[in-house]
């Protein structure tokens, strides 16, 4: 597949980065050798990512993985699934729980928490918002208002990058395989 944007090469896109104070590890991949072409609005994209990944994120790293890994998984964003696959593993979560994502209402493996995230997820993405029953469930059990108020924002970013990924058709790095660990693709995903 080719961006429908034509990527930078790798080293244009890490000298873009630099100037824009984005680390260069992020300029190989991808999206950023896409969104590169716009330096300011790779810059503001970035600040935000950086927030919630990595500075002064509030939300549980588990409660935002699952979250991301549902948001690639309904909206068949093979490039988000791929590479938060890979940071989800990072970070430690247990790939069966991952995987539990494509139908969690009949897993087993999610607590609480998890639930009322995936909840909060599948409600914005189907109807455009969390349902009071389903907010009262994220105040229950994700805590604080900053966690909260990170829980939505952490929703519209991935929702954005889903539709960003898509819309731009970016590929996957080179050799890096769709779709892990078994390369099922959700109805409608990109193959």
């Amino acid at each position: 597949m080719v961006a429908r944007v034509e990527m930078l090469s790798v080293d244009q896109a890490k000298a873009v980065a630099r100037e824009c104070g984005i680390r260069e590890s992020m300029a190989s991949l991808s999206v950023y050798r896409t969104l590169l072409r716009h330096p300011q609005l790779a810059a503001a994209v970035n600040h935000l990512l950086t927030t919630l990944l990595f500075t002064g994120n509030k939300l549980d790293v588990r409660l935002r993985e699952l979250l991301i890994m549902r948001i690639g998984w309904i909206t068949g964003a093979k490039y988000e699934w791929t590479q938060h696959w890979h940071f989800a593993a990072r970070v430690g979560l247990p790939p069966e729980d991952v995987l539990a994502v494509r139908d969690w209402r009949s897993s087993t493996r999610l607590g609480a928490a998890d639930r009322a995230v995936l909840a909060a997820v599948d409600d914005t993405l189907g109807h455009g918002k969390i349902s009071d029953s389903v907010w009262a469930e994220c105040v229950r059990h994700v805590g604080s208002s900053e966690q909260m108020l990170e829980m939505v924002i952490a929703i519209g970013n991935w929702n954005m990058f889903a539709q960003l990924l898509r819309s731009l058709e970016i590929p996957l790095e080179e050799g890096v395989k769709g779709w892990p660990p078994d390369g099922k693709i959700p109805e409608g995903g990109d193959a």
